[in-house]
């Protein structure tokens, strides 16, 4: 892997370590670019406060800290400025209109809620329910439709364990979708390494078939996760298992 895209800082409240660390880690790794894309805030309501997010009054702090270090660290390794969003209806535009006062190089689409994280449902529970996987499927897809979105990330959050046709049926609006608006699917590591659902074989080997394009993204929330895929016999073996290529470019789309 040349460049990650998926690197969390600790204003999410559930990642460690400085800026630098990941950075030093990746430089130290063989990474030529290093994209943090920590979880966007969100324009609530007064009264809502986000356990799982940074508050939208450190998004100063968050590009300042990272566009110094980028000019710090420019002979090393190219830094980029993003955030892994949810597309929320009720606040999107909202968000938008924030975002585009700053220098965002980037956002990559991380649904793990429908309507919002209060008012649910997670996708990422285990569930037997079509109408869940429908609604994962509709809102990402109507998220995707904006525009804004580099690429999406795990797409295959959802645990189904119901009807097997009704799975691929699904994944395959999503896989289509995605392959028709080039917007590449990425293959989560830490999800790999830290025995999670996702990615699962029914997915990837879908989307190989359906000839989908793939990108690695580490979802590092701490420095140590900032690793290579040759680091790994076993992430290797399930790269080759689902005949997965991954590209080591990513076309960014602008926040507007």
């Amino acid at each position: 892997m040349l460049a990650n895209y998926h690197t969390h800082t600790p204003r999410c409240q559930h990642a460690t370590g400085s800026e630098k660390e990941y950075i030093e880690t990746a430089i130290q790794k063989g990474f030529q670019t290093l994209g943090f894309s920590d979880h966007v805030p969100m324009p609530y309501p007064a009264g809502l406060r986000s356990g799982i997010r940074m508050d939208m009054k450190e998004l100063d702090n968050y590009v300042d800290t990272l566009t110094a270090l980028r000019k710090e660290y420019q002979k090393d390794i190219r830094i980029l400025i993003g955030f892994e969003t949810e597309y929320f209806p009720a606040y999107f535009d909202a968000l938008m209109d924030k975002l585009r006062d700053y220098p965002i190089d980037y956002m990559i689409m991380g649904q793990h809620f429908l309507l919002d994280e209060f008012d649910g449902p997670y996708f990422g529970a285990l569930t037997s329910d079509p109408d869940c996987l429908t609604c994962y499927v509709d809102q990402v897809i109507e998220g995707l439709s904006k525009g804004v979105f580099s690429y999406l990330a795990h797409p295959d959050l959802v645990p189904f364990r119901g009807d097997p046709d009704f799975y691929q049926k699904e994944m395959l609006r999503l896989i289509h979708f995605c392959n028709k608006h080039d917007i590449p699917l990425e293959i989560n590591m830490l999800g790999f390494f830290g025995g999670r659902n996702y990615p699962c074989s029914e997915f990837f080997s879908l989307a190989a078939k359906e000839g989908s394009s793939f990108i690695i993204g580490c979802d590092a929330h701490n420095p140590g996760q900032i690793i290579q895929p040759e680091e790994s016999p076993e992430f290797l073996d399930f790269l080759e298992q689902n005949h997965i290529r991954y590209s080591q470019e990513l076309t960014l789309r602008p926040v507007k």
